[in-house]
């Protein structure tokens, strides 16, 4: 009960979690977690924008869908059907213009269906989904984590070898503190927060296109990222063209300049080979 996850200052002598290996045909170079401490704030929509600006970038990319009891990611890339598989492993879908994508939602006969489970089971899944997947080459994988700081972020953060964080907030004060709670988590297992991403920053009136900051001035940028000495990679706005992209199923095909800072500075921070 008192385990702070930093082994490095503890005296106990317990079972240290172990980074698990890809499937063999998988080669992953870099895996970049996306989390937030709390629902709401679009996180997986998000996840799939930054995926499809890395791969406008010409970067082989894939995206792990660890939010297990409320995947979206498959509808967002017009996604539906099965996984394949043989006696090597799964494999993952793939959208028009190349993205890979694993998510529980693929594997279940109605989209609707719940996945009632606990959270061992969860946990279970997400560690198939690295290690029983044959992914391939994989420049950049991201991994779309459930909220909070529960029992999946930690397997991801313990069993796979995560080279850094983006964080997704909403500029209301409680959500400043909720950024605070994922970025201390991220610190307690020594992952490195690539930066923050604020997104419903702002809506547009569609009659006089005045910029309209629905929940005031932002507090989770300018209280969090500059307490914790984080970059902003990205301020996205509330709009129709995104829901619309969403909802169609057109993440991959519809690319948004709101992504395109937050790709430059991955690209440039966690360089591949």
């Amino acid at each position: 009960m008192s385990c702070n996850h930093n082994c490095d200052t503890c005296g106990e002598k317990c079972d240290t979690p172990q980074t698990e290996q890809p499937h063999e045909l998988s080669r992953i170079k870099r895996v970049i977690a996306v989390v937030s401490g709390k629902g709401g704030v679009g996180k997986s929509s998000v996840t799939a924008m930054l995926a499809a600006a890395m791969n406008k970038k010409g970067y082989k990319c894939a995206v792990l869908d660890a939010d297990i009891t409320g995947a979206s990611i498959p509808k967002m890339f017009g996604l539906s059907g099965g996984i394949a598989s043989d006696a090597a492993g799964m494999y993952p879908a793939e959208t028009p213009s190349g993205i890979k994508v694993i998510s529980s939602n693929l594997m279940l006969e109605n989209e609707s269906d719940p996945v009632v489970w606990r959270g061992p089971m969860i946990a279970g899944l997400v560690k198939q989904f690295w290690t029983d997947v044959i992914w391939g080459d994989i420049d950049y994988m991201f991994i779309d984590c459930p909220p909070g700081t529960g029992d999946v972020p930690l397997t991801v953060f313990q069993s796979i070898k995560v080279d850094g964080i983006v964080v997704v907030a909403t500029p209301q004060e409680l959500v400043s503190m909720i950024v605070e709670k994922a970025v201390n988590m991220a610190n307690m297992m020594k992952i490195p927060v690539i930066g923050i991403i604020e997104n419903m920053s702002w809506v547009v009136c569609p009659d006089c296109g005045k910029i309209i900051k629905v929940f005031g001035t932002s507090k989770a940028l300018g209280e969090a990222a500059c307490k914790f000495g984080l970059p902003v990679l990205a301020e996205i706005p509330y709009t129709a063209e995104i829901v619309a992209a969403a909802d169609g199923g057109k993440m991959d095909t519809e690319i948004f300049e709101y992504t395109e800072a937050a790709a430059d500075i991955i690209e440039s921070g966690l360089s591949v080979r």
